[in-house]
């Protein structure tokens, strides 16, 4: 895919769809690549009239590697959070909001509806909230305000979140990390089909992995403050879009971001956890899409 210099990172993207049509630009969550938005929801947003950019953000996929972070600087950042001291973390969600307006700069787009996927969310709330101009609407999905006390995994998704990760070289135990993770954080309502998740797992971990990138993303996430006070200046048309059955971002969590969002509209959606099943991706674009028309 090809790339472009954005806020002094090189971002690696992927469009799709005619450049004259309305753009939608998706942001994915911690540790995952652009091509976490599967390709036939991406196709399904196009065949409804609108371009789709997808991208990896820093420290995810084929974009730039940032430094510093480590498992002491998790532990010890956990802490301080706990404590109610400021984290230290080698960037910030700010940051990497940045990076999507600088990705939006360097393709020419002015303008674009803004969809977030966990923490893909949080940054895409941050893109509404810092350039407004810059955004024909947001959807927030499967994330939150940054509300601590609101967004607390449950303990079995909390451990295998923070279970170490095998390292890079052995492809099959990584994979199969990453296949038990999704199966304790994933919906209920919409079991996985092994085969099909174990091989768009392995699609990606062959791509690039790197979980040296995930915890500095980590870290981002867990020094940002609460957005709350900063949400209600949300302008553009707001969806909200959660899983009734999330172990990881609770539904309270997207409860409160929509609570939080002037005229923000909440789809709660029974069966669904913290990721984008199959059977779910008719659903998801036929929201997405009408929000997006609704907006424009």
């Amino acid at each position: 895919m090809p790339t472009v210099d954005a806020n002094g990172v090189r971002i690696d993207y992927e469009s799709m769809g005619d450049e004259r049509a309305p753009v939608i630009v998706l942001i994915m969550g911690l540790g995952m690549q652009s091509i976490a938005w599967p390709d036939a929801f991406c196709a399904g947003l196009v065949r409804e009239g609108f371009r789709v950019v997808r991208f990896d953000n820093r420290d995810s996929g084929l974009s730039s590697r940032m430094a510093g972070g480590g498992t002491a600087n998790l532990m010890m950042a956990l802490a301080a959070k706990w404590l109610r001291l400021p984290v230290p973390a080698p960037y910030s969600l700010d940051d990497m909001a940045a990076d999507t307006v600088g990705l939006m700069d360097a393709l020419g787009i002015a303008r674009a509806h803004v969809v977030g996927a966990s923490m893909g969310g949080m940054i895409a709330q941050l893109v509404a909230i810092r350039h407004p101009a810059r955004v024909a609407s947001l959807t927030s999905i499967m994330s939150s305000t940054g509300n601590a006390s609101l967004s607390k995994p449950t303990a079995a998704a909390r451990r295998a979140l923070l279970r170490p990760a095998p390292g890079p070289a052995d492809v099959d135990a990584v994979v199969e990390h990453l296949v038990s993770l999704f199966g304790v954080i994933g919906s209920p309502g919409y079991p996985a089909d092994h085969e099909e998740l174990r091989g768009r797992i392995e699609r990606g971990v062959r791509r690039a992995y790197d979980p040296a990138g995930t915890i500095r993303q980590l870290l981002a996430i867990i020094a940002a403050p609460d957005r709350s006070p900063q949400l209600k200046r949300i302008a553009a048309p707001t969806l909200v879009i959660h899983g009734a059955n999330d172990p990881l971002v609770p539904p309270e969590a997207g409860r409160d971001t929509a609570r939080s969002i002037p005229g923000a509209r909440l789809m709660l959606i029974e069966g669904m956890g913290h990721d984008l099943p199959p059977a779910l991706w008719p659903v998801l674009v036929d929201a997405i899409a009408a929000h997006c028309r609704a907006a424009t």
